[in-house]
Parts: structure tokens; C-alpha cells; sequence
């Protein structure tokens, strides 16, 4: 059985995720803010039989959970989110830009330093690092998300490099205009008949991006059946821009 580390288990693409990587049969360990309530995190694991909720909250403190459970990761997704406040580019505390950084950035890169030893030695695994397509198209406002998540897709990229040679996959998805109560809540963009006309007139499918989409497209990526597709930004946007 192959085991996965999934990072915001109930955020972003996670809720779309859980339940196709458990349908494939994978031993999920799953990191979310919400565990460090303990009565949260037994409630998941009764809700999605099969995960592994853990409570650590910190890379280092992950690394460690994980050897005092005993599990070897075989694939990592690196699933990482900071509120979207949108401002314009002289307004923006340097407070935020570090905390976006720290939580974008320096997360999944410390995370991965510390996962990467294992799969070289095995010579097999697989990164997949969820970031956003909004590099394609820069929106007023949203200097900090483009710019940092673009960060992360470039680390990812160089990361594929040197991993390669180990049989090592890594890879990016990278969405915009997925639903998510954290970026494009039901109310506003689904529910609502101007907001879901904003996004029929912005995305070419007409439509929001569903979380079980973009799940079976992680699942595709771990799942090892195409080992030599690595060092890919893969848009998950609809067609758009």
C-alpha cells in the first residue's frame, strides 16, 4: 500500500482530494490546522476511514510524527493556503508578504528537505505541490498570492531536476477558478446568479472547477502510472485565461 502525506487536509484542494486518494486505495496521512483539537482530528478520521489525522503542525514536528508512527512516505502533496486579502501592491505589510511566504513557501520547502532522503535512498516518490495559475494572467490586487505561489512552482521545478535522477516525480498543479469556500465560495460564485455569470463569462468551460476534478488529477499524478511525466505546471482552470 502506498502512503501519502497530505498537507490542509480541509482546505483548498484537500476535501476534493481525500476521498478519491482513499477510493484508490492509498494509506493517507493527512496535516491540518484543525487537528491540534484532538476531538477534530478523531472526528475526521471516523468521517474518512483510512486517513491518519496528524497533530503536529510544524515540518519539523511532521517529520517526527511520522517516525513515531512508523510511516515511510511515498508521495507528498503539498496542499498550502494563506488568506487572500486583497490590496494593492504599496499597501501591503511586509508582516504579510513574510507570513505568505512562510506558509507558501518555506513550508512545503522545509517539508520536502525533510522527506527527500528517504525517496532518494528508496529511489522512488513522488512530490506534487498545489499552487495557482494565476502567474498567467497577474490580477490587480493579488500581488502577494501570484508572486509567492509562482515562487513555489519555480522551487518545485528545480526540485524536479535534481530528483529525477533518484526516480523521483514532482510536479505542479496549479489552479484558478476552483471552488473552494476559501476562494470562490458556493454563495458568491455558485449560488449567485451574477457572480456564476461573472465566471461563465470568465472561464471558458462556464463553470467553476469541481474539488473532485482536481482530485482525480492529484490521484493521477501519485498513482506512479506515468513515471516519467515530471517537471510539469499542469493549469487546472477550464481554459482560462
Amino acid at each position: 500500500m502506498t502512503t501519502l502525506l497530505l498537507t490542509h487536509a480541509n482546505q483548498y484542494v484537500g476535501p476534493g482530494s481525500v476521498p478519491i486518494l482513499l477510493r484508490e486505495r492509498h494509506q493517507l496521512a493527512c496535516h491540518d490546522c484543525g487537528f491540534v483539537d484532538d476531538q477534530a482530528a478523531r472526528a475526521f478520521e471516523a468521517s474518512h476511514p483510512g486517513t491518519i489525522a496528524l497533530r503536529a503542525q510544524t515540518p519539523d514536528a511532521i517529520a517526527d510524527e511520522l517516525r513515531q508512527r512508523d510511516l515511510t512516505i511515498d508521495a507528498c502533496i503539498s496542499n498550502d493556503v494563506f488568506p487572500n486579502s486583497p490590496r494593492p501592491v504599496e499597501d501591503v505589510s511586509l508582516e504579510t508578504l513574510r507570513e505568505s511566504v512562510e506558509a507558501l513557501l518555506i513550508f512545503p520547502w522545509r517539508l520536502t528537505q525533510l522527506l527527500l532522503p528517504s525517496m532518494k535512498a528508496n529511489r522512488r516518490g513522488t512530490f506534487v505541490f498545489v499552487t495557482s495559475a494565476r502567474y498567467r494572467q497577474p490580477e490587480p490586487g493579488f500581488s502577494v498570492a501570484t508572486s509567492v505561489r509562482a515562487g513555489t512552482s519555480a522551487f518545485a521545478l528545480a526540485l524536479a531536476k535534481e530528483a529525477a535522477p533518484f526516480g523521483i516525480q514532482v510536479n505542479v498543479v496549479a489552479p484558478n477558478y476552483l471552488y473552494s469556500e476559501a476562494y470562490y465560495p458556493r454563495a458568491r460564485y455558485i449560488d449567485d446568479p451574477v457572480g456564476a455569470r461573472k465566471i461563465a463569462d470568465t472561464v471558458p468551460m462556464g463553470r467553476l472547477g469541481k474539488p473532485e476534478e482536481i482530485g482525480e488529477l492529484i490521484a493521477f499524478l501519485v498513482s506512479g502510472r506515468s513515471p516519467f511525466t515530471t517537471g510539469q505546471v499542469i493549469d487546472f482552470t477550464g481554459g482560462w485565461p
